[in-house]
């Protein structure tokens, strides 16, 4: 009996064993910390964190920690971030001279710039082996200051690097998450923070640059690629030309009529300004109306400072005559386009200029009587032109810094890019 009630047991011990294992060798249902992967912090497809469906954490086991965005765990870089990773320093530009990329902080915006001159105008302060300039003293070298368009990508190529025509090429990145000047709205074509960047700008120039290096304060040119002649043309223009006596400014793929009033002196230094707009026959539908605008704008604030209509068409000019997309005044593309243009600045933009586009010809055609400028087509969004710095759009256009978007960058009626 005894033994019988034994082998009952043994074979009772025996099933509860079986049983456990089969209980340990099934699937759980446990979802860890993770939700099956699904986790409130993962899903990439919000711009925090590409596919993050549980591509790194699905969470179907104990230590799932519920898809945390996707690659690399988190939230995309902004471009401003990106543009931090690559360095500044010192290098040496493509004429010899030698390019200082530096970062300050200016009203507690950090405004990183650029800046080739010889070496020997930089002072200590600037790092450059060979500087022998003292601080805030005058220098024979006027600047051509550029500021980019959205994205940055011509802060990046630095069109106007080197010395060119007796003029140090700076350029100047947006102190913007999306380095876009003047920050903008959803539209892309209001700028927010146009005031602020262009404070921040001035003061680069009044103060900050004249302790790195020694320029002709009497010889300072701007260049605005998209975005950056919106906030020039909106805000700099009108609030601090009056700084830079016998100064001028191309205004090119853009332009915006001023936000905030004209200062006295802006006004005055308008009688000896020279601004040149210059755009394309496929110009993006949104900056058609905006640039006649603007064009209308600045030959007014001309007529009220005292100008005859024959001294505001020799001060102010237009024209529109390449035959390309937005930027492309060569008619290939965003980037050779900008740099093409700035190649050609000292023939638009200085004393005894010939007014050569090279591939178009005379670009300085007097905007009295030209104001409604004639185009072609209208460039909608993403038609595969460069710009930014790399970014995909979903129809080809290549902007931004490599991230991808599902449906084209939106920017205000239909401008596109900036």
């Amino acid at each position: 009996m005894f033994k019988s009630r034994n082998s009952l047991l043994a074979v009772l011990f025996a099933l509860v064993v079986l049983c456990l294992a089969f209980a340990e060798a099934a699937p759980q249902r446990n979802n860890g910390n993770g939700n099956n992967g699904n986790g409130s912090n993962g899903n990439g497809n919000n711009g925090n964190g590409n596919n993050g469906n549980g591509n790194n954490g699905n969470g179907k086991n104990n230590n799932g920690n519920g898809g945390n965005g996707g690659k690399n765990g988190g939230q995309k870089l902004t471009a401003q971030e990106k543009a931090a990773q690559k360095p500044g320093g010192i290098s040496t530009a493509k004429d010899g001279s030698t390019t200082l990329d530096m970062t300050v902080q200016i009203n507690n915006l950090p405004i990183r710039f650029r800046v080739s001159a010889p070496a020997d105008q930089f002072t200590a302060a600037s790092g450059v082996q060979g500087a022998q300039a003292a601080p805030n003293t005058d220098g024979a070298i006027g600047m051509n200051v550029l500021l980019h368009g959205d994205g940055g990508q011509s802060f990046f190529a630095f069109p106007n690097e080197g010395v060119n025509s007796n003029l140090m090429g700076v350029a100047v990145l947006a102190p913007d998450p999306n380095l876009k000047w003047g920050g903008a709205d959803q539209n892309g074509v209001q700028r927010p923070q146009g005031a602020e960047h262009s404070a921040a700008v001035n003061e680069l120039i009044t103060n900050v640059l004249p302790e790195m290096v020694t320029f002709n304060k009497s010889n300072v040119f701007f260049m605005g690629v998209s975005g950056g002649s919106l906030t020039l043309a909106g805000f700099f223009m009108p609030a601090f030309m009056g700084n830079y006596p016998n100064a001028g400014v191309m205004l090119s793929c853009g332009g915006l009529e001023p936000q905030v009033p004209i200062a006295a002196n802006a006004s005055d230094a308008l009688q000896n300004t020279k601004i040149h707009f210059q755009s394309t026959q496929q110009e993006l539908a949104s900056l058609q109306g905006l640039i006649p605008a603007t064009i209308k704008a600045y030959e007014a604030a001309g007529q009220k400072a005292g100008l005859s209509d024959n001294q505001i068409n020799a001060l102010q000019t237009v024209d529109n005559t390449p035959n390309g997309g937005h930027c492309a005044f060569d008619g290939k593309d965003f980037e050779s386009g900008v740099q093409l243009l700035a190649d050609n600045y000292a023939n638009i933009m200085l004393d005894g200029g010939n007014g050569q586009l090279q591939g178009t010809g005379d670009v300085l055609n007097g905007v009295v009587g030209n104001e409604n400028l004639q185009f072609s087509q209208g460039q909608g969004q993403g038609q595969g032109k460069k710009q930014g710095q790399g970014q995909k759009q979903s129809q080809g256009q290549k902007q931004g810094q490599g991230q991808q978007q599902g449906q084209g960058q939106q920017r205000g009626q239909g401008q596109g890019r900036n």
